[in-house]
């Protein structure tokens, strides 16, 4: 049996009138630093767009060359914030100064 899984708030979203941003994790498989790094993100997932991209597909040849020695790796609204683990601190306040600009 195959279970989706989603977030509780995942219908919300499409009724909210402001956009989230989004915040794209650059990862692999196995890639066991990127499975805790979402875990550390769960407090704060309510306030973005969550999307992965698998840099060992060929497709994501570009990705590879860049980030192949560095993952995780966190780009929010297409620009880099963080890599190696996720800074809670730093996440939040680009958070707030996103969701400040688009209110």
């Amino acid at each position: 049996m195959f279970l989706l899984k989603t977030s509780p708030l995942l219908p919300l979203r499409a009724f909210c009138s402001k956009t989230l941003p989004t915040l794209t994790l650059f990862t692999k498989d196995p890639c066991p630093l990127c499975d805790d790094a979402k875990q550390v993100l769960e407090p704060l997932r309510h306030r973005f767009v969550f999307e992965q991209v698998d840099i060992s597909c060929p497709e994501n040849r570009v990705w590879w060359d860049r980030y192949r020695w560095d993952i995780p790796v966190f780009h929010l609204n297409g620009r880099w914030v963080m890599k190696h683990r996720v800074d809670l601190d730093l996440l939040d306040r680009l958070l707030r100064d996103a969701e400040t600009q688009h209110t």
